[in-house]
C-alpha cells in the first residue's frame, strides 16, 4: 500500500509539473530572474515560519538519535537563510545561456546551429538538507525546466515551508505557473523509488545523498530507463608534500573541516614519508583542538572510508603516509570516490605530477577542496557534484547543464 501511495503521489506531481512545461519556452528571461529575486526577498519575510518548521524537524531528528553531521545538514539559521537569499540573487543576475548558436555553414547553402532545449520535467532526490530545496528549484526555474523534488523525511517540515511559503508564492508573483515545482510530501524510501520509475513523466532524476541509497536508486532507475545524474559519494583528499609549507598545510587542514557533514570536507590526509614524523604529530594535535579524531596506521578500515556518512563518527580524519606526489594521486584514484584531491607544495614539478595523475572531478594546488562547490567556483547554486567517469557534466552541476542539445539545419537565407 505504501508503494502504491508513493507511486500515485509522484505520478500526480509529475503530471502537474508537466502542464507547465509548454508555457515555459516563451517566458522572457527577465521573468525567470524576477521569480528568483522574489524568492530571495520572500526568504526574509517568511524567515520566522521557515525557522519554526526547521526547529520542529531538528527536535524530531535529535529525538531519533541523528548524528551531529546529519544534524548540521538539516539545520537552518538566519545566517543560512541569508546565504540562500544571496545565492538566489546571484543566480538571478547571471545572463541566460543563448538558446541557439550557429556552428558552421554546410554545403548547398545550409547552416548548422545548435539549440539548447530544456529537458522538461526533472526529478531530484536529495538528503535531508532544506537549503537544497531552494538550490535545485531555483536552477530548474533558471533553466526553464519543471521539477519534482523529494527530500529525506527528516526535513519534510522545513522543505514544505520553503515550498509553500517561499517558492510557490514567488512563482505566482512573477507570473510563472506555480505547478512547475512540485514537492513530494509522502515520507519514506518508497517515494524515492517511485521517483525513478516514471520514464514517461520524469526522464531524468538528480540523485544525491549517502552512497548506498543513491547507488541503489541509480540501479533502479536504470531498470526503468530513467537517466540519472548521481552524487553518491564524497570524501576529499589532502596530500602534504615534502616541499610543503607546514603552516599553510595546517591552515588548509583546518579550513577543510569547517563543516563535517559535507562531501568535500577533508576525509583522507596523506603525508609524505619525509615529513611524516613531524607533521603527523602536528596535524594530530590540530585535529584534537578541532574536536576531530585522527585515524592513524594501522587502519582497521579502508583508507577511503567516508567519515561524513558514518553516523556518530563524522568527526574523524584518516591520516596515512605516502611515498610521493604520484603515489598520493594514484592512492586517491584507487581508494576514494574521485570527488576532489589537493596537494600542498612549493615544488611546481610535484604539483604538476600530482595534478596530472589524479583523475577525480576536482584537483587543487595549495587550496582547500571545500572550493569544489557550485557557488564557490561559479557563484551559482548547484544541484550536486557529479563524479561519473563518462562524458557529460562533471563536477558541480548548475543550471547550464540542465539542457538537451538539438541540431538544426536551415537554409542560409532563413537565418534569424
Amino acid at each position: 500500500m505504501e508503494a502504491e501511495t508513493a507511486q500515485q503521489a509522484v505520478a500526480e506531481a509529475a503530471r502537474a509539473a508537466r502542464t507547465a512545461v509548454a508555457d515555459l519556452a516563451a517566458i522572457p528571461d527577465e521573468v525567470l530572474d524576477d521569480a528568483l529575486a522574489t524568492m530571495a526577498d520572500t526568504l526574509g519575510t517568511q524567515a520566522a515560519g521557515v525557522l519554526a518548521a526547521n526547529d520542529e524537524d531538528m527536535r524530531a531528528a535529535r529525538a531519533s538519535g541523528m548524528g551531529e553531521g546529519l544534524l548540521d545538514r538539516l539545520r537552518l539559521s538566519s545566517d543560512r537563510l541569508d546565504a540562500m537569499a544571496a545565492q538566489l540573487r546571484a543566480l538571478a543576475a547571471v545572463p541566460a545561456e543563448p538558446s541557439r548558436t550557429v556552428i558552421r555553414t554546410l554545403p548547398d547553402g545550409l547552416v548548422l546551429a545548435e539549440r539548447r532545449r530544456p529537458v522538461g520535467v526533472i526529478g531530484a532526490n536529495f538528503e535531508a538538507r532544506p537549503n537544497v530545496v531552494v538550490d535545485i528549484a531555483s536552477q530548474f526555474v533558471k533553466s526553464r525546466n519543471a521539477g519534482v523534488l523529494r527530500t529525506g523525511s527528516a526535513a519534510i517540515r522545513s522543505a514544505s515551508a520553503l515550498a509553500d511559503a517561499v517558492i510557490e508564492p514567488s512563482l505566482k508573483a512573477a507570473g510563472l505557473p506555480a505547478q512547475m515545482i512540485q514537492l513530494i510530501r509522502v515520507p519514506g524510501q518508497e517515494s524515492a523509488y517511485a521517483l525513478v520509475r516514471q520514464p514517461g513523466l520524469i526522464p531524468l532524476v538528480i540523485l544525491r545523498g549517502s552512497g548506498d541509497s543513491t547507488r541503489s536508486l541509480g540501479l533502479e532507475a536504470a531498470k526503468h530507463g530513467v537517466r540519472t545524474m548521481a552524487h553518491a559519494d564524497g570524501g576529499a583528499v589532502l596530500y602534504v608534500d615534502a616541499a610543503a609549507d607546514a603552516g599553510l598545510a595546517l591552515t588548509l587542514i583546518e579550513s577543510s573541516l569547517d563543516r563535517l557533514g559535507v562531501c568535500n570536507r577533508l576525509n583522507l590526509l596523506l603525508l609524505h614519508e619525509a615529513v611524516w614524523d613531524d607533521l603527523a604529530r602536528r596535524a594530530t594535535s590540530l585535529l584534537e583542538r578541532l574536536g576531530v579524531a585522527a585515524s592513524l596506521p594501522p587502519h582497521s578500515h579502508a583508507l577511503g572510508h567516508e567519515w561524513a556518512l558514518d553516523d556518530g563518527h563524522e568527526a574523524t580524519v584518516t591520516v596515512a603516509p605516502v611515498a610521493g606526489a604520484r603515489a598520493a594521486a594514484l592512492l586517491a584514484n584507487e581508494e576514494t570516490s574521485g570527488l576532489a584531491a589537493a596537494i600542498v607544495t612549493a615544488d611546481q614539478a610535484a604539483a604538476r605530477e600530482f595534478m596530472d595523475a589524479y583523475a577525480g572531478a576536482g584537483v587543487f594546488w595549495n587550496a582547500t577542496t571545500r572550493l569544489l562547490d557550485g557557488f564557490k567556483l561559479f557563484s551559482l547554486p548547484e544541484t550536486g557534484i557529479n563524479i561519473d567517469a563518462v562524458p557529460g557534466p562533471r563536477g558541480p552541476v548548475t543550471f547550464r547543464d540542465l539542457y538537451l542539445r538539438q541540431f538544426e539545419v536551415t537554409p542560409a537565407e532563413e537565418q534569424r
